[in-house]
Protein backbone atom coordinates (compact mmCIF):
# COMPACT_ATOMS: atom_id res chain seq x y z
CA UNK A 1 0.00 0.00 0.00
CA UNK A 2 1.29 3.47 -0.93
CA UNK A 3 0.53 5.53 2.14
CA UNK A 4 2.46 8.65 1.14
CA UNK A 5 -0.81 10.58 0.70
CA UNK A 6 -2.24 9.71 4.12
CA UNK A 7 -3.26 12.80 6.09
CA UNK A 8 -1.25 12.48 9.29
CA UNK A 9 -3.51 14.94 11.09
CA UNK A 10 -6.42 12.52 10.85
CA UNK A 11 -4.59 9.18 10.68
CA UNK A 12 -5.11 6.68 13.45
CA UNK A 13 -2.25 6.43 15.92
CA UNK A 14 -0.67 3.34 17.47
CA UNK A 15 1.78 3.07 20.37
CA UNK A 16 3.98 -0.03 20.17
CA UNK A 17 6.02 -0.79 23.28
CA UNK A 18 9.32 -2.39 22.43
CA UNK A 19 8.57 -1.30 18.88
CA UNK A 20 12.09 -0.82 17.53
CA UNK A 21 13.37 -4.38 17.06
CA UNK A 22 12.35 -7.93 16.17
CA UNK A 23 8.56 -8.47 16.27
CA UNK A 24 7.97 -4.92 17.48
CA UNK A 25 9.67 -3.47 14.41
CA UNK A 26 7.59 -5.69 12.11
CA UNK A 27 4.43 -4.43 13.82
CA UNK A 28 5.54 -0.81 13.50
CA UNK A 29 6.30 -1.22 9.79
CA UNK A 30 3.06 -2.99 8.88
CA UNK A 31 0.81 -0.59 10.78
CA UNK A 32 2.64 2.33 9.19
CA UNK A 33 2.16 0.74 5.77
CA UNK A 34 -1.54 0.42 6.56
CA UNK A 35 -1.77 4.17 7.16
CA UNK A 36 -1.29 4.45 10.90
CA UNK A 37 0.94 6.97 12.58
CA UNK A 38 3.23 4.97 14.85
CA UNK A 39 4.88 5.78 18.17
CA UNK A 40 7.89 3.55 18.70
CA UNK A 41 8.70 2.98 22.35
CA UNK A 42 12.09 1.69 23.44
CA UNK A 43 14.02 1.23 26.67
CA UNK A 44 17.67 0.87 25.60
CA UNK A 45 17.56 0.47 21.80
CA UNK A 46 17.76 4.17 20.98
CA UNK A 47 19.70 3.75 17.74
CA UNK A 48 17.36 1.08 16.38
CA UNK A 49 14.30 3.17 17.30
CA UNK A 50 15.65 6.31 15.64
CA UNK A 51 16.69 4.43 12.51
CA UNK A 52 13.25 2.83 12.19
CA UNK A 53 11.51 6.18 12.68
CA UNK A 54 13.78 7.74 10.06
CA UNK A 55 12.95 4.94 7.64
CA UNK A 56 9.21 5.37 8.13
CA UNK A 57 9.31 9.18 8.01
CA UNK A 58 11.13 8.95 4.69
CA UNK A 59 8.10 7.11 3.33
CA UNK A 60 5.61 9.53 4.90
CA UNK A 61 6.78 12.70 6.60
CA UNK A 62 6.02 13.18 10.30
CA UNK A 63 4.33 9.79 10.65
CA UNK A 64 6.62 8.10 13.19
CA UNK A 65 7.75 9.26 16.61
CA UNK A 66 10.08 7.76 19.21
CA UNK A 67 9.64 7.76 22.99
CA UNK A 68 11.88 6.21 25.64
CA UNK A 69 10.94 4.66 28.94
CA UNK A 70 11.86 1.93 31.41
CA UNK A 71 8.74 -0.11 32.11
CA UNK A 72 10.22 -1.18 35.44
CA UNK A 73 9.63 2.34 36.74
CA UNK A 74 6.35 2.75 38.60
CA UNK A 75 6.16 6.42 37.64
CA UNK A 76 6.36 5.91 33.89
CA UNK A 77 2.94 4.65 32.86
CA UNK A 78 0.88 7.85 32.87
CA UNK A 79 3.80 9.86 31.50
CA UNK A 80 4.40 7.45 28.61
CA UNK A 81 0.76 7.46 27.56
CA UNK A 82 0.57 11.26 27.84
CA UNK A 83 3.67 11.60 25.63
CA UNK A 84 2.15 9.23 23.10
CA UNK A 85 -1.15 11.10 23.05
CA UNK A 86 0.54 14.46 22.56
CA UNK A 87 2.32 13.28 19.40
CA UNK A 88 -0.87 13.74 17.34
CA UNK A 89 -3.48 14.52 20.03
CA UNK A 90 -5.11 11.11 19.70
CA UNK A 91 -4.49 7.49 20.55
CA UNK A 92 -6.25 4.62 18.78
CA UNK A 93 -4.15 1.55 19.56
CA UNK A 94 -1.95 0.39 22.43
CA UNK A 95 0.19 -2.66 21.64
CA UNK A 96 1.86 -4.11 24.72
CA UNK A 97 4.75 -5.85 22.99
CA UNK A 98 7.74 -5.10 25.26
CA UNK A 99 8.87 -8.15 27.21
CA UNK A 100 11.71 -9.49 29.32
CA UNK A 101 12.56 -13.17 28.79
CA UNK A 102 15.17 -15.34 30.47
CA UNK A 103 15.29 -18.57 32.49
CA UNK A 104 14.73 -18.62 36.26
CA UNK A 105 15.33 -22.21 37.44
CA UNK A 106 13.77 -23.01 40.79
CA UNK A 107 16.40 -22.55 43.47
CA UNK A 108 17.97 -19.54 41.76
CA UNK A 109 15.01 -17.14 41.50
CA UNK A 110 15.63 -13.71 43.02
CA UNK A 111 13.28 -10.88 43.85
CA UNK A 112 14.90 -8.90 41.02
CA UNK A 113 13.96 -11.71 38.61
CA UNK A 114 10.39 -11.62 39.88
CA UNK A 115 10.03 -7.86 39.59
CA UNK A 116 11.70 -7.63 36.17
CA UNK A 117 9.67 -10.40 34.53
CA UNK A 118 6.36 -9.50 36.17
CA UNK A 119 6.81 -5.77 35.51
CA UNK A 120 7.46 -6.01 31.78
CA UNK A 121 5.13 -8.90 30.98
CA UNK A 122 2.10 -8.20 33.18
CA UNK A 123 2.30 -5.08 35.35
CA UNK A 124 3.23 -2.61 32.60
CA UNK A 125 0.50 -3.81 30.19
CA UNK A 126 -2.10 -3.38 32.93
CA UNK A 127 -1.07 0.10 34.03
CA UNK A 128 -0.46 1.32 30.47
CA UNK A 129 -3.94 0.09 29.55
CA UNK A 130 -5.40 1.90 32.55
CA UNK A 131 -3.64 5.14 31.62
CA UNK A 132 -4.59 4.83 27.95
CA UNK A 133 -8.25 3.92 28.50
CA UNK A 134 -9.64 7.50 28.58
CA UNK A 135 -7.95 8.31 25.26
CA UNK A 136 -8.84 4.99 23.63
CA UNK A 137 -12.45 5.45 24.67
CA UNK A 138 -12.57 8.66 22.62
CA UNK A 139 -11.56 6.78 19.46
CA UNK A 140 -13.31 3.42 20.08
CA UNK A 141 -9.80 2.07 20.18
CA UNK A 142 -7.94 -1.18 20.75
CA UNK A 143 -5.49 -2.80 23.13
CA UNK A 144 -3.40 -5.74 21.96
CA UNK A 145 -1.39 -7.74 24.47
CA UNK A 146 1.48 -9.96 23.36
CA UNK A 147 1.13 -13.19 25.22
CA UNK A 148 3.00 -16.46 24.55
CA UNK A 149 2.24 -20.12 23.93
CA UNK A 150 4.11 -20.73 27.21
CA UNK A 151 1.46 -18.78 29.09
CA UNK A 152 -0.60 -21.94 28.68
CA UNK A 153 2.06 -24.62 28.34
CA UNK A 154 5.01 -23.98 30.65
CA UNK A 155 8.60 -24.02 29.51
CA UNK A 156 11.12 -25.76 31.74
CA UNK A 157 13.19 -23.41 33.92
CA UNK A 158 10.98 -20.39 33.12
CA UNK A 159 8.34 -20.42 35.92
CA UNK A 160 8.28 -16.65 36.48
CA UNK A 161 8.06 -15.74 32.79
CA UNK A 162 5.35 -18.33 32.16
CA UNK A 163 3.34 -17.16 35.17
CA UNK A 164 3.59 -13.56 34.00
CA UNK A 165 2.32 -14.43 30.52
CA UNK A 166 -0.48 -16.55 31.97
CA UNK A 167 -1.48 -13.56 34.09
CA UNK A 168 -1.44 -11.33 31.03
CA UNK A 169 -3.84 -13.72 29.32
CA UNK A 170 -6.34 -13.33 32.15
CA UNK A 171 -5.81 -9.57 32.19
CA UNK A 172 -6.65 -9.50 28.49
CA UNK A 173 -10.01 -11.15 29.10
CA UNK A 174 -10.71 -9.09 32.21
CA UNK A 175 -9.91 -5.80 30.50
CA UNK A 176 -12.11 -6.74 27.55
CA UNK A 177 -15.02 -7.19 29.96
CA UNK A 178 -14.29 -4.03 31.93
CA UNK A 179 -13.48 -1.68 29.03
CA UNK A 180 -16.24 -2.72 26.63
CA UNK A 181 -18.16 -1.56 24.73
CA UNK A 182 -15.87 1.38 23.98
CA UNK A 183 -12.51 -0.41 23.78
CA UNK A 184 -11.73 -3.84 22.35
CA UNK A 185 -8.96 -5.84 24.04
CA UNK A 186 -7.36 -8.92 22.48
CA UNK A 187 -4.16 -10.92 22.71
CA UNK A 188 -1.79 -12.55 20.27
CA UNK A 189 0.14 -15.60 21.40
CA UNK A 190 3.24 -16.31 19.30
CA UNK A 191 4.92 -19.67 19.06
CA UNK A 192 8.25 -20.24 17.30
CA UNK A 193 8.50 -16.92 15.48
CA UNK A 194 11.99 -15.71 16.35
CA UNK A 195 14.51 -17.68 18.36
CA UNK A 196 15.52 -16.06 21.66
CA UNK A 197 18.45 -13.66 21.51
CA UNK A 198 20.21 -15.82 24.09
CA UNK A 199 21.08 -18.62 21.69
CA UNK A 200 19.54 -22.08 21.95
CA UNK A 201 20.90 -25.25 20.40
CA UNK A 202 19.91 -26.56 16.99
CA UNK A 203 18.70 -29.73 18.72
CA UNK A 204 16.29 -27.71 20.86
CA UNK A 205 15.06 -25.80 17.82
CA UNK A 206 14.32 -29.06 16.02
CA UNK A 207 12.41 -30.39 19.03
CA UNK A 208 10.31 -27.22 19.19
CA UNK A 209 9.44 -27.33 15.49
CA UNK A 210 8.64 -31.03 15.72
CA UNK A 211 5.89 -30.12 18.17
CA UNK A 212 4.05 -27.97 15.64
CA UNK A 213 1.66 -28.97 12.89
CA UNK A 214 3.42 -26.90 10.24
CA UNK A 215 6.96 -28.11 11.12
CA UNK A 216 8.53 -24.73 10.51
CA UNK A 217 9.04 -21.43 12.31
CA UNK A 218 6.84 -18.45 11.63
CA UNK A 219 7.90 -14.90 10.82
CA UNK A 220 7.41 -11.59 12.64
CA UNK A 221 5.10 -10.54 9.80
CA UNK A 222 2.71 -13.35 10.81
CA UNK A 223 2.26 -11.63 14.17
CA UNK A 224 1.99 -8.16 12.65
CA UNK A 225 -0.69 -9.28 10.18
CA UNK A 226 -2.73 -10.83 12.99
CA UNK A 227 -2.55 -7.61 14.98
CA UNK A 228 -3.59 -5.54 11.96
CA UNK A 229 -6.56 -7.86 11.45
CA UNK A 230 -7.63 -7.49 15.08
CA UNK A 231 -7.45 -3.71 15.18
CA UNK A 232 -8.73 -2.94 11.68
CA UNK A 233 -11.04 -5.72 10.53
CA UNK A 234 -12.31 -7.55 13.62
CA UNK A 235 -14.92 -5.15 14.95
CA UNK A 236 -16.85 -7.90 16.76
CA UNK A 237 -13.89 -9.65 18.37
CA UNK A 238 -12.82 -8.83 21.91
CA UNK A 239 -11.47 -10.79 24.86
CA UNK A 240 -9.82 -13.34 22.60
CA UNK A 241 -6.27 -14.68 22.42
CA UNK A 242 -5.21 -15.80 18.96
CA UNK A 243 -2.39 -18.32 18.82
CA UNK A 244 0.00 -17.75 15.94
CA UNK A 245 2.13 -20.79 16.58
CA UNK A 246 1.98 -23.19 13.64
CA UNK A 247 -0.28 -25.47 15.66
CA UNK A 248 2.03 -25.73 18.69
CA UNK A 249 -0.82 -25.14 21.15
CA UNK A 250 -2.71 -28.27 20.05
CA UNK A 251 0.16 -30.50 21.15
CA UNK A 252 0.48 -31.74 24.72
Amino acid sequence: MDNSNVNNATAKTALITGGSKRIGAAISRLLHQAGYNVIIHYRLSEQAANELAKELNALRADSAKVIQGDLNSETIYNRLIEQAYQCWNRLDVLINNASSFYPTPVGSITMDDWHNLINSNMKAPLFLAQAAAPYLKQTQGNIINMIDVHGQRPMKDHPVYCAAKAGLGMLTMSLAKDLGPDIRVNGVSPGAILWPENDISDHTKKLILKRTSLKRPGEPLDIAKTILFLIRDANYITGQIISVDGGRSIYI
